[in-house]
């Protein structure tokens, strides 16, 4: 592989990289709190490639000025084994193939991750509905007893997951930096819970607070209860994923 298909490369995968960070690809690999770090990595791989033809345009300009012969002192062109174009595969990969967010399956074979977070911070006052994420809820309901959410409406969205045992559960997955180290956070539904219900698809539910809770199958971690009073299905949010909730 020469200098001229090495920038090619450089190029194609520092736009690809932009072109990711621009939209909400990136989301499906990365926290979007890393967006900007992406966006920096995708110019300067552009640049680098930029910068790379200009230099080959400026040493072939130099070897005509020569005669066409080598340049004094000069490197010499070593030819790369053309194994060496798989590199091109996982960008073109990158570009096809995006890949599906972690879902049921990875939720069913993964413990909850839910932490005792550092604090609680205030509930706003009234008697409104709360629009809580999953990790907040689940937080508040096993390490703060349900204190504040008692009596009043808690509304939050997430994607379905059956245990084993069949009982429906309200997922998100968590994201300390990508997807390759998300992990569910799991509640159990009870209540008015939809008859048929399809691993993977999207509610929004709302209800209220339930003392009750189990364990996880998988790391015996613990999963609360939430008493479901209505649900419907939404839309997969542009952005499946959650932060770790810390409070």
């Amino acid at each position: 592989m020469n200098r001229q298909a090495q920038a090619a490369l450089l190029f194609l995968l520092g736009a690809t990289v932009l072109h990711a960070g621009l939209t909400d690809l990136h989301l499906r690999y990365v926290k979007a709190g890393l967006r900007p770090l992406l966006l920096l990595c995708g110019a300067v791989l552009v640049v680098t490639a930029l910068a790379t033809v200009w230099y080959e345009w400026r040493g072939a300009r130099v070897r005509h000025g020569h005669g066409g012969g080598p340049v004094p002192g000069g490197r010499r062109e070593h030819h790369e084994p053309r194994v060496s174009w798989l590199l091109a595969l996982p960008v073109l990969a990158l570009i096809l193939v995006a890949p599906p967010a972690l879902g049921s399956y990875s939720a069913t074979h993964t413990g909850t991750a839910l932490q005792k977070p550092f604090g609680f911070p205030e509930l706003p006052a009234g008697g409104g509905t709360l629009r809580l994420g999953v990790g907040e809820y689940a937080a508040r309901a096993v390490y703060d007893d349900g204190r504040g959410l008692r009596d009043r409406p808690v509304e939050i969205t997430g994607f379905v997951a059956l245990d084993p045992s069949g009982t429906p559960h309200l997922v998100r997955m968590s994201l300390n930096c990508c997807a390759a180290d998300g992990q569910p956070v799991k509640i159990a539904l009870t209540g008015e819970v939809p008859p048929v219900l399809r691993p993977d698809a999207w509610l929004e539910v709302t209800g209220t607070y339930s003392p009750l809770r189990t364990k996880d199958p998988v790391n015996d971690g613990p999963v609360p209860y939430f008493e479901v009073t209505s649900a419907k299905p939404v839309p997969t949010p542009n952005d499946p994923y959650d932060e770790v909730w810390t409070g």
